[in-house]
């Protein structure tokens, strides 16, 4: 609801794997692509690595480059649509991914942005994500504090709690948390997040 909600300009959006973070801010973007609201999605991500060894530069162009940072978008569309809509969106260039560090200058007007994998950015970072939110967009930064790749240097969770407060709804800018029960992936991940808490 706070999705589609239009007085929700930005919707900070917190909680564990599975817990449909990026099916519902993908799934609430397509809604208002056909509804008119928006007129296209911008998937915006931190090109850093989960994996303890690195894989260096990738090869090609900056779309090649950027195509593994993107596979959660094209899995979540595979969902929700026919491969033929999702074939006509992307030619449309309706459907584009770029890198959190690419962001300076740029100014979103009647966009759906969905901010994925929020935890590894900086509170640097997330400013200059926020501060391109022009008219009649609508923002989603989406994170699990649990999974932060950036050794103590999240900004995630800082800046969710900073907007936490009434004053930032009365300017259109929201929270949401979703709990371990939340978790839809599968009860093995359910299971696995609830004991990882446990170790603190």
């Amino acid at each position: 609801e706070l999705a589609l909600d239009k007085k929700v300009k930005l919707l900070l959006v917190s909680g564990p794997a599975g817990s449909t973070k990026t099916y519902l801010s993908v799934l609430a973007s397509l809604m208002l692509i056909n509804e008119k609201k928006v007129s296209d999605i911008l998937y915006v991500r931190s090109i850093v690595e989960s994996a303890d060894v690195k894989m260096g530069t990738l090869p090609g162009e900056a779309d090649d480059k950027l195509s593994p940072y993107k596979r959660p978008l094209i899995d979540k569309l595979d969902e929700l649509l026919p491969k033929e809509d999702i074939a006509y969106l992307i030619k449309d260039n309706r459907i584009e991914g770029l890198p959190i560090g690419y962001l300076r200058g740029l100014n979103w007007n009647a966009k759906a942005i969905v901010a994925d994998e929020m935890q590894n950015c900086t509170k640097k970072e997330l400013v200059t994500l926020m501060t391109r939110t022009g008219e009649f967009s609508k923002v989603f930064v989406c994170g699990d504090p649990q999974q932060s790749d950036i050794n103590g240097r999240s900004g995630f969770q800082s800046i969710f709690n900073l907007f936490n407060d009434d004053e930032s709804k009365q300017h259109g800018i929201y929270t949401f948390e979703f709990t371990e029960d939340d978790i839809l992936r599968s009860e093995l991940v359910k299971f696995i997040v609830q004991k990882i808490k446990n170790l603190g």
